[in-house]
């Protein structure tokens, strides 16, 4: 049986393995979900140190809070996968089992964090400094500490959702065990890469549109109409746009989003027991910010007035030591992430096209970069994807094996695996953002 600090220091050595030729690996256990991010093996590093930080090192909240808020976040979207895993690590841990027959048998403090977990999973811009102040005031009360710590693990768990989700992984993991183990083998780059292909190969045989079911399946714009879109746009950057243009292109591009559909494929009405015991308003789920003709449509969110690097990581970092050195490691791996390459291409620049997914995403969620041009985002972005994206971010839980195969359909596995974490790393700086600016306004 693994104790909690067990579990997470063999997640915390295979990051190691994976990255050194010559770490050895001594029975260690990996769960399938972090094989899929082993493709990129700079970012599993990070992914892993923020996870392992997070969930088992000195922290405000205790381990069976953390466990359980991990449940919590994982259950709004219906991933059960996480949801059976944090269990497993629950009660591996000690925690309470009558804590996993649901919300009405937790601590009172712990079921406070509730109504933050549903708005921050679907719609973090109505998080206000009231949804804080009633944590902290009373009896059963947070810390800010505790309170940001919580915030911290939500966001990380709802973005892991749509990252389980968006690669199409549910449905072998969901009646899967959890662990694979690798015994007495030195995991190379190279050899962790091609196992991870044999992984994915034998549980999506049909994966490739030209082997599928679905014959018809065609890109909307091929890489190389996208190579020459990127190289186009990368040679006008001196052309400067007004504030004015920015701001119409920006709206034009949010109303865009709000307009598109997600996935049309419905999820499942009930929630099932196993989830249901853990959601509070299941109801409650994504709006879009900026729906045509709705009434009090909230205020764009604008980089320049609230941002990570000059408010959030430090705000962040001062009320739960060193969190934010390990959560800007992982963004900037994921955002500044690339090999050169794409769908076979060498020597490509893919800066523009990562950036104009990485701010399409935060854009659903009502967040203006004020100093891109969001006319790049329809230059780069076709409607496959961005629907695609959009579904993955809002309603993860609706996103199949064939949604995943349908989309950038010229592109390799790890590529797309690489755009699913900035899909994740995206969500969860989106969901940050908005809840320490409230925190900021709290203690103001």
């Amino acid at each position: 049986m693994y104790s909690m600090v067990e579990y997470y220091s063999d997640m915390g050595q295979i990051g190691q393995d994976y990255g050194s030729k010559n770490s050895p690996t001594d029975n260690s256990n990996l769960d399938h979900v972090t094989k899929v991010i082993a493709y990129h093996p700079r970012y599993l590093d990070h992914f892993l140190n923020t996870q392992k930080f997070v969930m088992q090192c000195d922290g405000p909240l205790p381990y069976d809070y953390r466990n359980y808020i991990a449940i919590m976040a994982a259950a709004r979207h219906k991933c059960t996968y996480l949801v059976n895993l944090y269990e497993d690590v629950f009660l591996r841990s000690g925690g309470d089992p009558s804590w996993l027959n649901g919300l009405e048998h937790i601590p009172t403090k712990l079921r406070a964090i509730s109504d933050i977990n549903k708005i921050l999973a679907h719609r973090p811009w109505l998080l206000n400094k009231e949804h804080i102040e009633r944590l902290t005031k009373g009896q059963n009360s947070w810390s800010l500490s505790e309170v940001v710590h919580a915030i911290v693990l939500l966001a990380h768990y709802h973005s892991l959702s749509s990252f389980v989700f968006s690669c199409g992984l549910t449905q072998e993991l969901d009646g899967a065990s959890h662990k694979v183990i690798e015994n007495n083998n030195v995991l190379t780059q190279k050899t962790a890469f091609n196992r991870l292909n044999d992984l994915y190969n034998s549980q999506h045989p049909d994966s490739h549109p030209q082997n599928g079911a679905d014959g018809n399946i065609r890109p909307e714009v091929s890489v190389d109409a996208l190579m020459q879109r990127m190289k186009r746009l990368s040679e006008k950057n001196d052309e400067a746009c007004s504030e004015t243009e920015l701001s119409n292109r920006f709206k034009n591009v949010e109303q865009q989003a709000a307009e598109l559909p997600p996935v049309l494929r419905e999820a499942s009405g009930e929630v099932p027991q196993q989830i249901g015991r853990y959601v509070d308003d299941p109801g409650f789920t994504y709006q879009d910010f900026a729906r045509r003709g709705a009434e009090n449509i909230p205020q764009t969110f604008r980089i320049q007035d609230y941002s990570w690097d000059d408010h959030g990581y430090s705000l962040v970092n001062r009320l739960y030591n060193d969190v934010g050195f390990h959560l800007d490691d992982k963004f900037r791996a994921a955002y500044n992430l690339t090999y050169y390459t794409i769908a076979g291409r060498t020597n490509v620049d893919t800066s523009k096209f990562r950036r104009a997914i990485w701010n399409y995403i935060q854009c659903i969620y009502g967040i203006r970069h004020d100093d891109y041009d969001y006319g790049e985002v329809n230059q780069l972005l076709d409607r496959s994807l961005k629907m695609f994206i959009k579904t993955a971010c809002c309603f993860p839980e609706r996103i199949t094996k064939l949604d995943y195969d349908s989309v950038l359909v010229e592109l390799q596995h790890s590529e797309k695996v690489h755009i699913n974490l900035m899909i994740l790393e995206a969500r969860n700086q989106a969901e940050l953002l908005y809840a320490l600016r409230e925190i900021m306004r709290y203690m103001t």
